[in-house]
């Protein structure tokens, strides 16, 4: 079989490619958001778009993310395949009422006669001094809320498979995009946000993890950075010999268990790695998961590590102090193996 072209983008690129491939592919396909159109999005991922197709489907709206998210449910509603984007996430709290109480709520109030094939991406994370009101990631604030499927692509690779599949869905999809992993020049560039992606459209499921790296050891759980920061702790624990398995979950809401279940019966041992905050989140709910079903396997209870319950400060110093990184989960992993 004759192998697929490749070659190296950024994850901004990966994200603009994917768009543009499926708006050629269906014209009821069209973006809405601030400044996506002739700036091609504060993160890149709109990029070339406008020059493509046109402001009739690439449209610069006013700032109000209650209008545009709202017009982008009646286009879903009507038949139409809208990607609105969400500049931050962080910015959820003045359109929550057409997120949740619309878009994710009328599929199912019509009892399956209206469906919202549209999707809502937004950025998230911190590592570059945005301070409180724009570095979060709220993973578990959007997986929390039923009605919805929720992302967050770790590679430049899933990022155009994703939000491929994400357009093609006929559900609402929250597709959450990590700022440092989108390449941009005005930040600094992570070799994480550069990778391999087929020229080709191709599709990425939205409901499965992924094994990066098998071990024997520990299982460590993690998403978008704190999967690339568990890669490089895992790195220094091999020098030790101790092997650490790292699953990136990718979606968070479907979860995929089977994934994460499977990894336990090898290793017995599970740290769960997450940007948001600890209380009530992601790694609460996948600490659950073991308790639940996989109790009898663990050797050691399960450990967390998260932002603190406290806002994201500006300070670089503090903010790398809040932010887990590469060496607070090898010291994690450290303990937790102590642990009989």
């Amino acid at each position: 079989m004759e192998t697929a072209k490749k070659r190296m983008l950024s994850g901004n690129k990966a994200m603009a490619e994917a768009i543009s491939q499926e708006m050629k592919r269906d014209p009821n396909v069209f973006v809405l958001g601030e400044d996506i159109g002739v700036y091609g999005g504060i993160f890149g991922s709109t990029q070339g778009l406008m020059e493509t197709y046109g402001p009739d489907r690439v449209l610069d709206t006013p700032i109000s993310e209650t209008a545009f998210i709202g017009a982008a449910i009646g286009a879903a509603a009507e038949g139409m395949r809208p990607i609105a984007e969400l500049m931050f996430v962080d910015f959820f709290g003045v359109c929550m009422d057409q997120i949740y109480n619309h878009m994710a709520k009328i599929p199912y109030m019509s009892g399956g006669n209206v469906r919202l094939p549209m999707v809502l991406m937004t950025a998230v994370g911190g590592g570059y001094n945005d301070a409180a009101q724009h570095s979060q990631t709220l993973y578990a604030t959007f997986a929390h809320m039923p009605g919805m499927k929720v992302v967050a692509p770790s590679t430049p690779y899933d990022l155009k498979g994703m939000m491929t599949s994400a357009i093609r869905d006929d559900n609402p999809v929250v597709f959450m995009f990590h700022k440092s992993l989108q390449g941009l020049g005005w930040m600094d560039q992570l070799d994480e946000s550069v990778g391999s992606v087929p020229e080709e459209a191709y599709t990425v499921p939205l409901n499965e993890a992924k094994v990066v790296r098998e071990g024997k050891d520990v299982t460590i759980v993690g998403i978008q950075m704190m999967t690339h920061y568990a890669v490089k702790a895992a790195e220094k624990l091999a020098e030790e010999g101790i092997e650490a398995e790292v699953i990136d979950l990718r979606s968070l809401a479907p979860i995929d268990k089977k994934t994460i279940l499977a990894s336990l019966k090898k290793t017995h041992r599970l740290l769960v790695v997450d940007e948001d905050y600890l209380s009530y989140g992601m790694t609460a709910e996948i600490a659950a998961i073991a308790a639940e079903e996989a109790l009898y396997d663990l050797e050691a209870p399960v450990r967390r590590l998260a932002l603190p319950d406290v806002p994201i400060p500006y300070s670089s110093p503090l903010e790398d102090f809040v932010i887990p990184g590469a060496e607070q989960i090898y010291e994690e992993v450290k303990k937790l193996l102590d642990e009989n």
